[in-house]
């Protein structure tokens, strides 16, 4: 009996473990597409600012998409 015991708590802990799993997966799932983007709002505020349709008065946008860059690579390393 101590034998369907200890299996049921393999499970329980291989059940726990893969949740554990799948969140994390989840996570880095998220993080890819919050990159990409990030990514194409650096791009699209640069060429806009090129093309002279954004102002110094509105560096704040791209100030906020670098730190935003930056936190999501900080839980990279």
């Amino acid at each position: 009996m101590k034998n369907t015991n200890k299996s049921s708590i393999d499970e329980k802990e291989e059940l726990m473990m893969q949740y554990d799993i799948d969140q994390i997966e989840d996570i880095e799932e998220a993080k890819d597409k919050y990159k990409k983007i990030v990514n194409a709002g650096i791009t699209r505020w640069v060429k806009d600012f090129q093309g002279g349709h954004i102002k110094i008065d509105s560096v704040d946008d791209l100030k906020k998409l670098i730190e935003l860059d930056i936190a999501l690579k900080k839980d990279e390393e």
